[in-house]
């Protein structure tokens, strides 16, 4: 193989014209004679027997040039890429494919390629990092979730309260018709939960026990059944059994029930620190996401709509690798969710555009700073990789290429640079304060 030329013909993309020599191109056409000569019937010869040249003869000398050149093209295309030092990001165009007689064959591949960046000074960015304080308010509402999934149902012999769990019969009509799926036995409905249609708990409070009555209510206008969207529509009612939910005391025998602490004071305690740790978490989490977008705005480079494209169609694939788990396809999500295909591949381009911009920035970082990856950290991040799915590692380099895992550590190791290196002003905030300060914007 040579390059006979590198030629730059728009932004980010290459045109390279290749040569392959005759001595190649016949090795490929013997390796393709060897392979398909059991299939090919020639007058005067056994099946598989017939010799190439025969076979040529026949049908013509280029008889075997097309699987020759499909066998030879993905070595001569990547040693071009590399002799031109070019980074393709997408799948080449081929074309102007000519054989001349005794010298091989030519051809033109057109690609697009990783673009130019440039970034400015991504050290010392100033962020600033708002850590909520976790106050006595927010444990208290933790207890209340513990209690209230503690609590017990008691039967009541009164009109219905919110909250209450009413049990009632239903049946639902529109003009005076019934609809389907419109009717229900012994159904219990927990008052205010918002379960119901939207003013139908409201008019079960306050009736008893016993009592039928009609409940009015008009269908939403995004209804998930289109022939009841925004119509009116009558329910006949009748309550059959009410219960309230009754509350555990809040005291030491309540925190040994719900957990391993003796002593309510030792369950609190272990609820703020948790609910501490996670407020720490979404901090740092929004920090580093504030410092990505900081460095992002100073990259220049003008990105290949395929690289976005791709990444979205990756992002896609991931998605529907996890419907998959669980049990359910793409094609069937996409009819239950009303949107095809394309819509749902479009609803990854934001995240694809910006996971591309992440990539570029964090990989010109770690050029301009050197960074490297060692054999042991590689080794390193292949026993983490291996620990984190349960299986051996040598399992995880079956799917996942060195390749990849080093440009992963590459990257995480230009995020790492400029994450220490940033001015970061630390805000303590009480979240009781906070959502004050929230309502009043409002």
């Amino acid at each position: 193989m040579s390059l006979i030329s590198t030629k730059k013909i728009e932004t980010n993309v290459v045109e390279l014209m290749i040569a392959v020599s005759e001595e190649q191109l016949q090795a490929a056409t013997v390796a393709a004679y060897k392979k398909n000569v059991g299939k090919i019937a020639i007058p005067g010869f056994r099946k598989g027997k017939a010799p190439k040249g025969m076979i040529e003869k026949m049908y013509g000398k280029d008889f075997f040039y097309e699987e020759a050149v499909n066998a030879i093209y993905p070595e001569v295309y990547e040693a071009a890429v590399a002799e031109a030092a070019i980074e393709p990001v997408d799948q080449a165009t081929v074309d102007n494919l000519e054989f001349k007689e005794g010298e091989g064959f030519t051809f033109r591949a057109v690609v697009t390629v990783k673009p130019e960046v440039k970034i400015g000074d991504y050290k010392g960015i100033k962020i600033e990092k708002n850590v909520d304080q976790i106050m006595a308010a927010e444990v208290n509402a933790e207890l209340d979730k513990l209690r209230d999934r503690n609590g017990r149902l008691v039967s009541v012999e009164r009109a219905a309260k919110k909250d209450d769990t009413a049990t009632i019969d239903f049946e639902g009509f529109v003009d005076g018709v019934a609809f389907e799926g419109g009717k229900g036995e012994d159904y219990p409905l927990v008052l205010g939960s918002g379960t119901f249609i939207p003013g139908f708990e409201e008019q079960v409070i306050g009736h008893k026990i016993g009592e039928s009555f009609d409940v009015n209510v008009t269908f939403p206008d995004d209804y998930h059944v289109a022939d009841l969207m925004d119509k009116p529509a009558t329910f006949k009612v009748t309550i059959k059994g009410l219960q309230k939910k009754e509350l555990p005391a809040l005291d030491d025998e309540f925190a040994k029930d719900v957990s391993e602490f003796d002593t309510l004071a030792d369950l609190k305690k272990d609820l703020k620190e948790k609910l501490q740790s996670k407020a720490e978490e979404a901090a740092q989490n929004e920090f580093e996401n504030k410092l990505i977008d900081a460095v992002i705005e100073k990259m220049e480079a003008e990105i290949p709509d395929c690289m976005i494209a791709n990444k979205a169609n990756e992002l896609l694939n991931d998605f529907a690798y996890r419907l998959q788990s669980q049990g359910m396809s793409l094609e069937v999500y996409s009819q239950y969710t009303g949107m095809d295909i394309d819509t749902l591949r479009g609803n990854f381009k934001e995240t694809a555009e910006r996971q591309v911009k992440i990539r570029l920035a964090m990989e010109k970082i770690a050029e301009l700073e050197g960074v490297s990856v060692t054999v042991d950290e590689l080794e390193a991040e292949y026993e983490r990789l291996a620990g984190m799915y349960g299986i051996e590692s040598a399992k995880v380099r079956e799917f996942i290429p060195a390749s990849d895992v080093e440009q992963d550590l590459y990257i995480q190791k230009a995020i790492n640079l400029v994450r220490e290196s940033a001015d970061v002003t630390v805000n303590k905030i009480k979240k009781s304060a906070k959502k004050a300060e929230e309502s009043e914007e409002k």
